[in-house]
């Protein structure tokens, strides 16, 4: 659509669903871009994207309503068709290469595991805007078992099937159709193609349906069971139906194609279109016996979560959900959305004025009578002190040590000395050095004595095989004298 004024061209939905298909097509890509970098394997042999196509294929068809498929299983399906593109490798490098490449559908080391695209579009007012498309291909869920399976995403199906947000319905009828076609013209090769496809819409289908359900057992209030849910069985229902006569059809076209050929390969090619079929089938008895169930289960829920209580929400993505988004913005369009985050996580304001009868209630109680001299303290629960652990004859010999004369000493020579009197000695000596380091005359001098012990770190390392640390100069200081000069 152009816009009146000549201005730009307003990009209609069509051109936003090219624009994620083509996004959806990038993990797949970026398998054969990324392979240059593994240092485990020379990969250049194989078509990461070819393998990766096959992977989503394996997924897709071993899914059903309560499980997917097992990742174990699919690496081990998925080896044959990497052995094919390199038979000279070992087994074991074809399994590693199989394991790296369901990983990176999974997008494994990411922190949501999906995969993001950015794409503009214009607005209403003929201004370019950027998005951003999250989506994933495989996901891990876990099954009623305990066990946790991959399922396809929906972007994986439409990737499988060259197309993308397409309508389920129409695109079973066409499949349908062109599959009957091709029968009918002996063209069992696209035919086999055709029916493929054909099953890949019916699993998108079933995978609509199963998100309803799931979406009805956590909060029955989030689906339209009123009038949405009620259309989407009654559609589904005719589904089946159509397609149960659709493919009876086909069988039977199948049939006749297969014995009027003498071909081998043509006779090859019919037989396994019976079992596609017959899968499709299959299928579709599946997707019959949960619509039974879907308004059993709905009522089910209901009465359950009526007695649940309220439900709680999930936490808001800080990171996600606002720091990301804000960093894209303006500052004067990142102001809104912030402050309306913060001014709702700070909570409700308590009022610095209550209400006119709070206040009344709040004057009208009677003030409680108060002790003129306080409450009484408690009678505090005090620990019995320790035991000095040096003895006084121990610190007699310390006092000794440290009377210094004029000159200095290390404390190493210290330590030494008072090691060869007591073992215990020196941790004493030790502490009363420490004690002394950064010592203040004014306490001493307060306190009327002769002389302080002074500690200095020059710098020098202590060699002592108890104690570490710098190798203190220790000496004595006279206070005498010092007060006879300060008071001349």
């Amino acid at each position: 659509m152009i816009a009146g004024d000549g201005g730009p061209a307003l990009a209609d939905e069509a051109v936003a669903r090219r624009l994620k298909a083509l996004a959806c097509t990038a993990p797949l890509h970026g398998l054969d871009t990324r392979k240059a970098h593994l240092e485990w394997l020379d990969a250049g042999r194989y078509q990461m994207a070819e393998i990766g196509l096959q992977a989503i294929d394996q997924v897709t068809l071993a899914m059903d309503f309560d499980h997917g498929a097992d990742q174990e299983q699919v690496v081990r399906r998925l080896t044959p068709f990497i052995a094919a593109q390199a038979p000279e490798r070992s087994a074991g490098e074809h399994r590693g290469v199989g394991a790296w490449v369901v990983e990176n559908l999974i997008n494994v080391g990411s922190v949501d595991r999906g995969f993001q695209a950015d794409y503009g579009t214009f607005d209403g007012q003929g201004r370019y805007v950027r998005r951003r498309f999250d989506f994933k291909l495989l996901v891990e869920l876990a099954a009623p078992d305990g066990r946790v399976y991959l399922r396809a995403t929906d972007e994986a199906i439409n990737v499988l099937v060259g197309a993308l947000d397409t309508d389920v319905e129409s695109a079973q009828v066409a499949a349908e159709v062109k599959l009957e076609n091709l029968i009918r013209r002996g063209r069992l090769g696209d035919a086999r193609l055709a029916a493929e496809q054909a099953r890949y819409r019916t699993v998108q289908y079933a995978e609509a349906l199963r998100h309803k359900l799931d979406a009805t057992q956590r909060d029955v209030r989030s689906v339209d069971w009123l009038s949405s849910v009620p259309e989407l069985l009654e559609e589904a229902l005719a589904h089946i139906e159509s397609r149960y006569r659709a493919e009876t059809a086909i069988l039977s076209h199948i049939a006749d194609a297969r014995d009027d050929t003498a071909e081998p390969e043509r006779r090859k090619q019919a037989a396994e279109l019976v079992v596609i079929v017959k899968e499709c089938i299959g299928r579709h008895t599946q997707l019959q016996a949960r619509l039974q169930e879907a308004g059993q289960l709905f009522r089910a829920e209901q009465n359950r979560q009526q007695f649940a209580g309220r439900a709680r929400r999930s936490a808001v993505d800080v990171f996600g959900q606002l720091l990301r988004p804000c960093l894209d913005l303006g500052v004067a369009e990142a102001v809104s959305p912030a402050a309306g985050f913060f001014g709702a996580g700070a909570g409700v304001r308590v009022p610095s004025v209550p209400s006119l009868g709070g206040l009344v209630e709040t004057l009208l109680v009677p003030s409680v009578e108060r002790d003129p001299l306080g409450a009484a303290m408690p009678e505090p629960d005090l620990m019995a002190l320790d035991q000095d652990r040096y003895t006084e004859e121990q610190w007699q010999r310390a006092d000794e040590l440290l009377r210094l004369p004029q000159v200095g000493r290390r404390l190493s020579g210290l330590l030494a000395e008072a090691r060869e009197l007591d073992p215990e000695l020196p941790g004493l000596v030790a502490l009363r050095v420490l004690h002394a380091v950064g010592t203040t005359l004014a306490t001493t001098r307060g306190q009327h004595d002769q002389g302080v012990c002074l500690a200095v770190d020059d710098g020098e390392v202590l060699d002592d095989p108890e104690f570490g640390g710098s190798d203190l100069l220790v000496t004595v200081a006279e206070l005498g004298a010092l007060a006879e000069e300060d008071v001349a």
